[in-house]
């Protein structure tokens, strides 16, 4: 038990579900979220907006990081529900190494299942340094399938990061777990997203440092543009209108920060994408990879 959130657990009907929408356009066939609510509770998250079609209950949207409720059931049903063909994104709805598991340890009997059921791809989306525990499973998983972590960088500003997600770890920390990662011989991709208010060029430069794997952009969605589906959370942006950070909302201005980075990254002679275009390059199949 925590002061700052509660666990729960409950049997689940299955563990894993069919994608559609970005996460299919991107060429997942299917998510595993081994938990419903997210205990890093960031400000900016698309997930509460999604509310019944995210899975979510009103609880979970009204008091969203305040607690989350684990499958208690995960391993046997990814046991009975995994085939070799599956491209698995882990998770768009919850992040895995969210701060509750840390206590619970659930990811590690998931990955066990995994090395045993291999699917043809697999996909750790986080931001939390929790995942370097559970490294030696994520080799002898790589071993076995095309395995791929999206490691999350919003932001190089550590003032920023309190403000907006006070709960995931800072700037630095996160660097250095991608580069823990990335020097275990893990392929893992620095994901900058959502982008929030920072120094771009420093970002992208750190980035690009800690990887050698294409980098991944994505700025907040923003309901102006994105009329249906999931958007950013109000509660970041009263953060950006009490900080002055109104314009990182505005899609010319989100727009020009991309642009900023990408010249970095074609300076460095690097991939730098955003979208779903971005993200598929995550879907792939060891024997279609790129060549850096």
């Amino acid at each position: 038990m925590s002061e700052r959130f509660r666990i729960f657990r409950a049997p689940a009907g299955s563990i894993l579900s069919r994608t559609s929408g970005f996460i299919a356009a991107a060429g997942f066939t299917h998510s595993l979220t081994p938990a419903r609510n997210c205990t890093f509770g960031c400000t900016y998250c698309y997930v509460p907006t999604m509310r019944i079609q995210g899975g979510l209950q009103p609880d979970d949207w009204r008091r969203w990081g305040q607690f989350t409720t684990f499958k208690e059931n995960a391993p046997a049903l990814l046991s009975r529900e995994s085939r070799p063909g599956q491209k698995i994104y882990c998770s768009p709805l919850v992040d895995p190494y969210q701060p509750a598991e840390e206590a619970e340890r659930r990811m590690p009997e998931l990955l066990d299942v995994l090395v045993e059921r291999p699917p043809e791809v697999f996909v750790l989306q986080t931001r939390g340094p929790l995942v370097l525990r559970d490294l030696g499973r994520l080799l002898a998983l790589a071993r076995r399938t095309t395995l791929r972590i999206s490691f999350s960088l919003t932001t190089n500003r550590d003032d920023v990061r309190r403000w907006y997600e006070p709960h995931c770890a800072t700037f630095d920390e996160r660097l250095a777990a991608i580069a823990t990662l990335r020097d275990a011989g893990l392929a893992v991709h620095a994901t900058l997203a959502p982008l929030l208010p920072c120094d771009p060029e420093i970002l992208a430069e750190e980035a690009l440092r800690v990887t050698v794997e294409p980098v991944i952009g994505d700025p907040f969605h923003l309901r102006s543009v994105k009329r249906h589906g999931a958007t950013t959370r109000p509660e970041a942006e009263a953060i950006s209108r009490a900080r002055g950070f109104e314009r990182w909302h505005e899609p010319e201005f989100q727009r020009a920060a991309v642009e900023r980075i990408a010249r970095v990254a074609r300076a460095a002679g690097r991939e730098f994408g955003v979208g779903e275009e971005a993200f598929a390059w995550l879907a792939r199949p060891r024997s279609l990879q790129w060549t850096v």
